[in-house]
């Protein structure tokens, strides 16, 4: 004997969640070689985006802008430190305080970088006001999640 199913909103097809960890981990994918020519992982890219737009910060600053733990960006801040990509030095005023900056090899590798947006751009096939909505759509949703 068949059961006949109700309407449930407990369907993958009607998940946002499940979209939005898809279509995280296709993006993951996608950026895989470009960023093996750069030999760096995504979150390491993501970290050396900030300091090519910051050149010093405090790890503290750095995990706020990229929503990461001390916890989780120590590791990655000592491997791209042993790539000779980034400086760790203790802040003179407050030895507490970790300071990041880059290296000369570290400003260089954003030249190389530098082709990684547009090529994301032809993978999305998606035109650009399709992907500034799609970005403010995320970005108010990650506000209104941290919010609550």
């Amino acid at each position: 004997m068949t059961k006949t199913k109700k309407s449930s909103n407990l369907t993958l097809d009607k998940q946002i969640c499940f979209s939005l960890y898809s279509a995280s981990n296709a993006m993951g994918r996608a950026y895989r070689p470009l960023l093996k020519e750069l030999d760096l992982t995504y979150l390491q890219y993501i970290v050396m985006m900030v300091l090519w737009q910051h050149s010093t910060m405090n790890v503290k600053e750095l995990g706020s802008k990229i929503h990461l733990d001390s916890g989780t960006l120590t590791p990655l801040l000592k491997r791209l430190e042993t790539k000779c990509l980034i400086n760790r030095l203790r802040s003179k005023e407050d030895e507490r305080v970790m300071i990041i900056s880059l290296t000369v090899d570290g400003r260089d590798l954003q030249h190389q970088a530098e082709q990684v947006p547009n090529e994301m751009l032809c993978k999305a096939r998606m035109t650009m006001e399709e992907l500034v909505a799609l970005k403010q759509g995320c970005d108010l949703l990650l506000a209104n999640l941290n919010n609550q």
